[in-house]
């Protein structure tokens, strides 16, 4: 982002690219059952039974996608009772967000991290590690949480299902496609069948490595957007940039995270592995620069 643009100034920016990854995914999509549909004859149905499919595993990730994603993570839901310090954060800043309270989880792990999940704020969860709890003062704290609780305002949580969603389907497409050439699958018969057939399994290959480069850019539009908010919500940057400079500093890959959740973290689950092209999360040190600049 050019220094004459404020951070703020890029959250309007943030959102309009995200309605078009979104709709990129989905071209996406429609571009995969228009080759599948062609290299395997399927007609009409081609496209009729993937959208059924589509609709489909939406539905389950939609109404399900959280409970799986905190099973997965480890997360034990805890109360005020239990974690009273937690929870009164929490709850602070939902008040200060203007929506409900979330549910607040728990994941016994020494990495310093948080992650929000859920369809929208009324059925919104938030998860921190107990490294995270040992590590943090208050203010460092409510940075974090501020961070996730602004993902679930401006229902980015939402956002990332769809993305989960659209590029697990692609590449789900993608899969079945594969195996079925392998097995002998796909036409020949018409002519010029095999260029085109050709076009349409390079298309086939690319199209879920393109989801995924896709997904990864809109996890890290939305996290910026989510320190800015985030901020602006404490009113006080210091705080959050101090977390991050902890987490940078401890350097500890989050246990509980896999390939498809890393996305859903406050900061990269997995330091130093992968490439800024495929990462979930842009670079902590420019969330840094940023944060100290406001």
């Amino acid at each position: 982002m050019p220094e004459h643009v404020s951070f703020f100034d890029a959250a309007e920016a943030n959102k309009r690219n995200t309605f078009i990854f979104i709709a990129i995914m989905f071209a996406l999509f429609i571009g995969m059952m228009a080759a599948l549909s062609y290299v395997f004859d399927l007609g009409v149905c081609g496209p009729a039974l993937g959208f059924g499919f589509l609709l489909f595993y939406t539905l389950v990730v939609y109404y399900q996608g959280d409970r799986v994603i905190l099973a997965l993570s480890g997360a034990k839901e805890v109360t005020a009772k239990e974690q009273p310090f937690l929870y009164n954060i929490v709850e602070g800043m939902a008040i200060a967000s203007s929506i409900p309270t979330p549910k607040v989880y728990i994941v016994e792990d020494p990495s310093p991290n948080a992650f929000a999940t859920g369809r929208d704020p009324q059925h919104a969860s938030v998860a921190v590690t107990t490294g995270l709890l040992s590590m943090m003062k208050r203010e460092e704290l409510e940075g974090v949480v501020a961070h996730e609780m602004s993902h679930v305002a401006n229902f980015d949580i939402r956002f990332s299902m769809m993305a989960v969603v659209f590029a697990g389907a692609i590449a789900l497409l993608g899969e079945f496609a594969w195996r079925s050439m392998f097995f002998g699958g796909g036409r020949s018969d018409r002519k010029g069948g095999g260029a085109l057939i050709l076009v349409a399994l390079v298309f086939m290959i690319l199209a879920p490595i393109f989801a995924e480069l896709v997904r990864f850019a809109i996890s890290r539009e939305r996290e910026y957007l989510a320190d800015a908010s985030g901020a602006k919500l404490t009113r006080y940057p210091p705080g959050l940039a101090s977390a991050l400079e902890k987490i940078r500093a401890a350097n500890i890959p989050t246990k509980g995270a896999t390939d498809t959740t890393a996305s859903l973290y406050f900061a990269n689950p997995f330091p130093g592995k992968m490439s800024l092209l495929l990462a979930t999360h842009p670079p902590i040190d420019d969330r840094i620069k940023r944060l100290k600049a406001m």
